[in-house]
């Protein structure tokens, strides 16, 4: 069974109770449960995390080189600063979906700019929490193509 990582960033732990007008009041458990049941219906491993540190989310990327067909990341804040992220995602091989459950292109301008879509091969952003889902639907028909390699242009 191939397994993806669902990897999120810092204060994504406080989804639910932070801000929920901007990210709605969907917990990060509950995002977990239904993309993992998601996932075994579609024949997938899900792995879910989440840290509020940089260089765990690195160890993370670096794990998924050896145990992940695919990446799902929300790197939160990281997104707009990480260049160690943007390394570490650029070393990995297989597809990668970004995604944030706000619009970032409809916040504050610091906001619009993201390491991470660089080396994605797709991104999802505004969605809420069914942005995982759609990200997971995609990762599923992707990993099950024989050609899937041919999915995402090389980095």
């Amino acid at each position: 069974m191939a397994v993806v990582f669902v990897l999120n960033g810092p204060n994504l732990n406080l989804l639910g109770k932070r801000e929920p007008e901007i990210y709605g009041y969907t917990t990060l458990a509950e995002i977990e449960h239904g993309l993992v049941a998601a996932g075994q219906a579609m024949g997938l491993g899900v792995d879910f995390r989440q840290t509020n540190h940089e260089g765990v989310l690195v160890d993370w990327i670096q794990e998924a080189r050896e145990k992940a067909a695919g990446i799902i990341i929300n790197p939160a804040a990281f997104t707009h600063t990480s260049v160690a992220i943007l390394d570490a995602l650029s070393a990995f091989s297989g597809p990668i979906v970004e995604v944030h459950l706000s619009n970032i292109h409809k916040r504050e301008p610091f906001r619009h700019h993201s390491y991470v879509s660089r080396v994605a091969t797709g991104v999802i952003c505004g969605l809420g929490g069914s942005g995982y889902q759609l990200a997971l639907r995609w990762m599923a028909e992707t990993l099950a193509e024989p050609d899937a390699g041919a999915h995402w242009s090389p980095r």
